[in-house]
């Protein structure tokens, strides 16, 4: 970079106009299918419990009778957002900044737009139709179609690795990546399977095709409903497009005591990490009791998908500033 140029858009004009056509097209195909537009806070007296995402800090100056000093920055909207649908929204989207520490590169920058959207009523397959959907349509703005692909994760892996991720012992899940040079020290079986995802399985997706691939292990449920059965499986979907990760969609888990617990199983992991353990959200634990609908919701990352537009795997491109310009 030129000295002095650096007050330029990291983006070319371009790929904003696109932006905004984007975000035009999220906002007419919601307001067709009567989803409402909400707003909920950027800073949190909670924060993000998941072991692999780190949050960004800010202390309030002002007097005490507001709350605690410390607030988070949202890494997601999800649990206002849950909180919404517990006192009866109803189906609702969100369209904004969320903000996600350590992470900046080619492919990341620690702020960037989510799309996240519910709906009372549907499980994860009927949402994975309608996020196909909604991307079938941005890709239609750039002149392009995609085919649609749905598989199981279990399935996934048989065909692209030979393994069933399920059955496979973690010895047999490290074969495919030797070679890599991935330092193992501490890494457990969730780990691993990850890692055959990004470096083995999703780089070899197609750029013209949508990958939809659900019902994930118990044990990467996140926010998910398991379903019994042998194996358990997370009523889970994620759908890629080309090599790009888009979304992440639940068939949303509705019980305060197991949510509770899997909060409390987060901050063991981070603990034991020696990672900041933020405070459990209660008021989302008071409305999961108070009663959430039985619904499906889904997080989009509209960078992601404006990359895969704009057939740029540096996410820069399609930002007004990135980190390093902002």
């Amino acid at each position: 970079m030129n000295a002095g140029a650096d007050w330029r858009p990291s983006a070319g004009l371009d790929a904003l106009r696109l932006r905004a056509r984007v975000y035009a097209l999220v906002r007419g195909f919601f307001a067709d299918r009567g989803v409402l537009e909400v707003e909920t806070p950027v800073l949190s007296e909670a924060g993000n419990t998941e072991p692999n995402i780190e949050s960004f800090t800010a202390e309030f100056s002002g007097h005490r009778d507001a709350g605690s000093p410390r607030r988070w920055l949202r890494t997601s909207p999800e649990y206002p957002l849950k909180r919404l649908l517990a006192a009866g929204i109803g189906d609702c989207y969100e369209l904004g900044r969320v903000f996600r520490n350590g992470e900046a590169g080619g492919r990341h920058n620690p702020e960037f737009t989510m799309l996240e959207w519910y709906r009372v009523g549907w499980d994860h397959l009927r949402l994975a139709e309608e996020t196909v959907a909604l991307v079938q349509l941005a890709l239609a703005l750039a002149g392009r179609q995609a085919e649609v692909v749905t598989t199981t994760y279990r399935e996934l892996f048989l065909e692209a690795v030979g393994l069933d991720p399920f059955a496979a012992s973690d010895a047999q899940l490290r074969v495919p990546l030797a070679g890599t040079g991935i330092d193992g020290a501490g890494l457990g079986r969730d780990d691993w399977l990850d890692l055959l995802v990004t470096h083995r399985i999703q780089p070899r997706f197609p750029v013209d095709r949508i990958t939809v691939v659900h019902d994930w292990p118990a044990t990467q449920c996140a926010l998910a409903k398991i379903r019994p059965g042998d194996p358990p499986v997370a009523e889970r979907f994620e759908l890629y497009l080309g090599p790009f990760e888009l979304a992440n969609g639940y068939h949303e888990l509705t019980d305060a005591a197991e949510q509770r617990q899997r909060f409390e199983r987060d901050r063991a992991v981070r603990a034991a990490r020696g990672a900041p353990c933020p405070p459990l959200d209660r008021r989302l634990l008071d409305a999961l009791q108070a009663g959430l609908p039985e619904c499906a919701g889904v997080a989009l990352g509209m960078e992601r998908l404006l990359m895969a537009l704009a057939g740029t795997g540096r996410i820069g491109e399609v930002l007004a500033f990135d980190f390093g310009r902002a």
